[in-house]
């Protein structure tokens, strides 16, 4: 007998700054809308387990998509990409989860995102609050620079060393075919990706203690957790970005880097759950 897991995968065309992509995503589950943001030069697999994982999907419509460029989202057909530097911006990257839920006419979903994912987390709740009922950052700040660098797409560079240095970000406590795995993924994704992701999570991503303060968590509530072996954005800096949100809840996750969904899904999920059983109990904000 085929087992077959409870998974499925579709295509479908969004229209972002004009131009359209074919974006792909995966999804499980019925319920409350997720939204699975990925890292920065990723792609929507690093969120397996939660798809997966039967006591989120109980409750929860889990939806993991890869960014356009990655994964399976190729880049757009209708303009000469090739011929542009791949940067990724804030404005660019907001629009994706919000295009995706209209197009899925979803009602009010959960955002739920890492690294990238975890700052897109608090632009989202900033500038899209009445899209979402609530928001989840992952290893979220409020500034994290210095990390767009050119070493990151170099001809002399190779995958590889950007994936072993994703490999520096998990924790000695996850389990090692877990690690590797969350390498191995780093090692797919196209040369410059990574470099032009982190363009965003170093430089266009920079929220003023102001903008944290105006966002209202009444409309859109804001969970930030993050794994106490990530020193890109480590738990202090976390809770930071956190306490200057009226209403925002921070945990550290111990035992967890910078990927936790993926280093040690088993983990993640013990801190995950509480958050997403209190945004359920919360329903849905007007």
């Amino acid at each position: 007998m085929i087992a077959l897991e409870p998974v499925t995968g579709h295509y479908l065309t969004l229209r972002l700054g004009g131009e359209p992509y074919r974006v792909y995503f995966e999804e499980s589950g019925s319920g409350i809308p997720l939204l699975c943001q990925h890292t920065a030069g990723a792609h929507g697999s690093q969120w397996r387990h939660v798809l997966s994982s039967e006591a989120v999907r109980k409750s929860f419509r889990v939806i993991a998509y890869d960014l356009p460029y990655h994964g399976k989202s190729l880049p757009p057909e209708g303009k000469a990409w090739w011929a542009e530097e791949y940067r990724l911006t804030k404005h660019f990257l907001m629009q994706v989860p919000v295009a995706l839920s209209r197009a899925l006419e979803l009602e009010r979903p959960v955002f739920l995102g890492s690294s990238i994912g975890g700052h897109l987390a608090l632009d989202l709740a900033s500038h899209h609050p009445d899209e979402f009922r609530a928001v989840i950052g992952l290893e979220a700040a409020a500034t994290t620079p210095g990390g767009w660098l050119d070493i990151m797409n170099h001809p002399r560079v190779s995958n590889a060393f950007k994936a072993s240095l994703m490999y520096g970000l998990t924790p000695p406590t996850a389990p090692e075919r877990y690690r590797r795995e969350t390498e191995w993924v780093y090692s797919q994704g196209a040369p410059p990706v990574f470099k032009g992701d982190l363009y965003y999570y170093s430089v266009d991503h920079d929220m003023s203690d102001a903008e944290l303060a105006a966002i209202d968590t009444a409309r859109c509530g804001v969970h930030l957790l993050t794994g106490d072996y990530d020193w890109t954005a480590p738990p202090a800096v976390s809770k930071q970005a956190a306490d200057r949100i009226p209403g925002a809840t921070f945990a550290a996750m111990p035992g967890l880097g910078h990927f936790p969904m993926c280093e040690d899904p088993e983990r993640f999920l013990a801190a995950l759950l509480p958050v997403l059983e209190k945004i359920r109990a919360a329903g849905n904000p007007a």
